[in-house]
Order: C-alpha cells, then sequence, then structure tokens
C-alpha cells in the first residue's frame, strides 16, 4: 500500500512550482507529519534557480488548510507539532523567502490556513473559500502570523474585529477590502493562480526577486531606509545579466532570454 506523501510537489508551467497540502480527509489540517514535509519542500523550490513562481494550494475542493490539527493537540501532542512547525517558521515569518509566493485558496482556509495564505504575497480565492482567525473560539490564539499579518492585510479596525470575534471573512469581503487579489469560481481557484504565476514568469526573475525583497518592508522600514535599499539595488541590478538582457531583447523585438542573475 502506498501512502500519499502529507505535501505534494508538481511542476504546472515552466518556471512555476506548486506546492499543495496533502491531507484532503483531514481538510488539509497541519499535523506533525506534514509541517516538516512543507518545511522541506518550502526550502527545496526557494533554493531551486530554475524556479521563480511558487503557488501553495490544498488537495481537493474543499478545504485550503483548516489550520493545526487539533485532534493531534487533543492526543496531547501539541508540543511536538509546535515543534514540527518550527520547520516553516522561515515561511510565516517571511525572513528568508525570496520567490513570489501565490495562495491558491479553495475551501476552508481557518486558523492557520489563514495565516499560510497571508504569508503569501498574492491570494486567489474561490467563491467557496471561508478565511478566518478563529482560534479565539478554541481557547487559543493566532500567533502563526495570524494577529501581525491580518492588520496589514486589512484595514485596521475592521482586522481588530475580525481578530477579536473570530468570525470568518468571506472571499467577497476580502476581495472587497483588498486582502484578496482575484476572485475565482468554486474550483477556479488555482486556474487564477495560475495566471497570475504566468504573467509573473515572463519577467526578469531577479527583477521581481529584488522588487519584492524592498515592497516586503515598506510597512517596516522608515522612506530614507526604503531608498537606501532602492539605491543599492539599483547599483546591483546594473550588474547583472538581465539588465543587459531586457534593452537587447527589446531593441531585437524578441522575448527575452532571461537569466535570473
Amino acid at each position: 500500500m502506498t501512502t500519499e506523501p502529507p505535501v505534494l510537489l508538481t511542476v504546472p508551467g515552466p518556471h512555476v512550482a506548486q506546492l499543495a497540502f496533502n491531507r484532503p480527509r483531514a481538510r488539509n489540517a497541519i499535523n506533525s507529519e506534514l509541517a516538516l514535509a512543507f518545511g522541506t519542500l518550502y526550502r527545496q523550490v526557494e533554493a531551486d534557480s530554475d524556479v521563480w513562481v511558487v503557488i501553495l494550494t490544498g488537495a481537493g475542493e474543499e478545504a485550503f488548510c483548516a489550520g493545526a490539527d487539533l485532534k493531534e493537540i487533543a492526543a496531547g501532542n501539541g508540543e511536538g507539532l509546535a515543534q514540527a512547525c518550527k520547520t516553516f517558521s522561515d515561511f510565516i515569518q517571511q525572513n528568508n523567502r525570496q520567490k513570489p509566493w501565490i495562495a491558491a485558496v479553495n475551501g476552508f482556509a481557518l486558523g492557520g490556513g489563514t495565516e499560510f495564505a497571508l504569508a503569501c504575497d498574492m491570494i486567489v480565492a474561490a467563491e467557496n473559500a471561508t478565511l478566518g482567525l478563529p482560534e479565539v473560539k478554541r481557547g487559543v490564539m493566532a500567533l502563526g502570523g495570524g494577529v501581525i499579518q491580518l492588520p496589514r492585510a486589512l484595514p485596521r479596525n475592521i482586522a481588530l474585529e475580525y481578530i477579536a470575534t473570530g468570525a470568518p471573512i468571506t472571499p467577497a469581503r476580502g476581495y472587497e477590502l483588498g486582502m484578496v487579489n482575484r476572485l475565482a469560481p468554486k474550483g477556479g481557484a488555482l486556474s487564477a493562480a495560475l495566471e497570475i504565476a504566468a504573467a509573473i514568469a515572463e519577467n526578469s526573475p531577479y527583477c521581481v526577486r529584488e522588487s519584492l525583497k524592498i515592497a516586503r518592508e515598506a510597512d517596516d522600514l522608515t522612506r530614507q531606509e526604503l531608498w537606501a535599499l532602492s539605491e543599492t539595488a539599483r547599483v546591483k541590478l546594473q550588474q547583472t545579466q538581465d539588465y543587459q538582457e531586457g534593452p537587447r531583447a527589446f531593441a531585437e523585438k524578441r522575448k527575452p532570454n532571461w537569466a535570473g542573475k
């Protein structure tokens, strides 16, 4: 009997990698095995120079990720799960991530599922998706980035209401408030995410990567610090192959052959 891996890695298009939480019978809830597998694959795709964009989704149409596996916690392995989750703390905290990540949210994405979606750079949500941070209803807190990232993704007062009430966020409401990039019909989140990924993959991977590095710091650094980062990026950019290739391809009326460096 073959056991399915808890996280699936596929390549749905040129320079695009796709990671899918793969516990559909448990609504793709995060247990220790899934946490460890995600940490490994996250680092793998980030280190792969042929991967320019990453899509994160969940197997099946019922759930993106239903958050932490409460059954594992109830069974007394809450500490083990917490330790396993440290393997993807870099992803949640965005400390070392360089590639653009797109969350394709299909179905439930509550608690840790919403935290994973918020940790991505963009969110595509199907009409049947449900986001939110219901932790306070269970006597726990959204300390995997939820209480930090939601006020950045939504207007502050509205975010505080959702955090304090644990109420669900509909895809339409998330789109209206700018948290969700695109709405998709049921079953269509992945297709919409692939469209965005393909558009990104047409561009210089170096320029996308370095642009996002600065943009991700926009809420945390002063204007002076951000301009200093931009100047450093300009100097580095002029020494890259992509900086030479882009204008040359334009002049020659052809598609650029990006080197990514």
